[in-house]
């Protein structure tokens, strides 16, 4: 837990939170960064690769914006995001739609701006992304680790499906299962969505799309995220799309709170959100490593778990997680350890595919080169 106090008559919201756990990576980082090739970072899935000139333009034409920008978004990003959302998500006609400030800004506010608090339960998958806890805890709200639905009823439920850390995709059943629980107790679902662009083995559905939800939105939201899809984790660029209703009360605490993607960056959304070919590119990237970064970690004697879609490897081979990140620190290589997803990570080491190809390559030889 986190060591920050609170003064006498206020409550901390740090003080409420867990200790930051990539800090705690950084024994493992040192040691990796000492090999004679240099570090290989695999631990935190952030994009190496460069920006579609088509989206570095229409920033650039964007710069000169004085004025302040629309929460909602300007008329040209709000035409976007609903093509986006119904080629993407197959979204029935009427949903609504706004930009976010990346989709962690979303995920992490999401139980305030529904106005949660103390008293209310939130729902969370065994393993995820810990930002989740995170944005529940904010509001003192309850959190719950589950990935059937439970007992008692909730307020918000959170799905991720392709799932961070895993790689794990929902099948049809268990969406439709998760939705019609979450409507006979009265719950908003968020299903983040952000790495629904990167099928590998499966192809995972969005909550919005008809299969799911019988063509009715109610309660239920889609959280997407341009980080992965188009590399632009440095602009800060996502959205959140569904009920109409939920989308306009969510509009309307945002416009009071100042959460507004700024006009330079809308500009760069519509052009990344109208362009498909820098993602098949970037997805086709990514597919190599996967399949490079795969061969060598199971020839190294680690199983694959899941990692049917999404942007990571679930390794393991039956042993502690951090004797694991050892192991491949030892190698110049740094892995995340399962336990910062949840208890039930603790045997399983996460690998994202977000390195350079040369650095890929050097961890293959470093994986080729070792014994399990």
């Amino acid at each position: 837990m986190s060591t920050h106090v609170a003064r006498a008559g206020r409550r901390s919201l740090a003080a409420g939170l867990p200790d930051f756990p990539w800090d705690t990576l950084e024994p493992a980082k040192t040691r990796a960064s000492a090999h004679p090739d240099g570090l290989v970072d695999l631990s935190i899935g952030t994009p190496v690769d460069p920006v579609a000139p088509v989206i570095q333009q229409a920033l650039a034409d964007a710069a000169d914006a004085p004025g302040y920008p629309l929460t909602m978004g300007n008329p040209r990003l709000r035409a976007a995001l609903h093509a986006y959302v119904t080629r993407t998500c197959s979204a029935p006609d009427g949903f609504g739609a706004i930009p976010s400030i990346g989709s962690k800004e979303l995920v992490a506010w999401l139980p305030t701006l529904l106005g949660l608090g103390a008293g209310d339960t939130v729902v969370i998958p065994g393993v995820c992304y810990p930002t989740y806890e995170v944005g529940a805890r904010l509001t003192g709200a309850t959190v719950v680790r589950a990935d059937t639905p439970p007992a008692e009823p909730a307020a918000l439920v959170w799905l991720n499906s392709p799932g961070n850390p895993h790689g794990r995709v929902l099948s049809l059943d268990e969406m439709r299962t998760w939705v019609a629980w979450a409507r006979s107790v009265d719950a908003v679902i968020a299903s983040d969505e952000c790495y629904i662009n990167l099928p590998w083995e499966q192809t995972p559905v969005s909550v919005l799309d008809p299969a799911v939800n019988d063509g009715d939105l109610t309660g239920l939201l889609a959280v997407h995220s341009l980080s992965k899809r188009s590399n632009l984790a440095g602009y800060r660029a996502g959205l959140v799309a569904g009920d109409p209703g939920l989308i306009a009360e969510i509009l309307a605490v945002r416009k009071h709170a100042g959460m507004i993607t700024p006009e330079p960056v809308q500009a760069a959304m519509v052009a990344a959100l109208s362009d498909d070919e820098h993602v098949h590119l970037q997805r086709e990237r990514y597919a190599a490593r996967r399949t490079t970064l795969r061969t060598a970690a199971e020839q190294a004697g680690f199983r694959v778990e899941h990692s049917t879609a999404g942007l990571y490897l679930w390794l393991t081979r039956d042993e502690e997680c951090w004797k694991t990140v050892e192991w491949f620190a030892e190698r110049g290589i740094l892995v995340a350890p399962g336990s910062f997803y949840g208890p039930a990570g603790d045997r399983f080491v996460r690998v994202a595919l977000t390195a350079t190809d040369e650095r890929v390559r050097a961890a293959v030889h470093r994986l080729s080169s070792s014994t399990s």
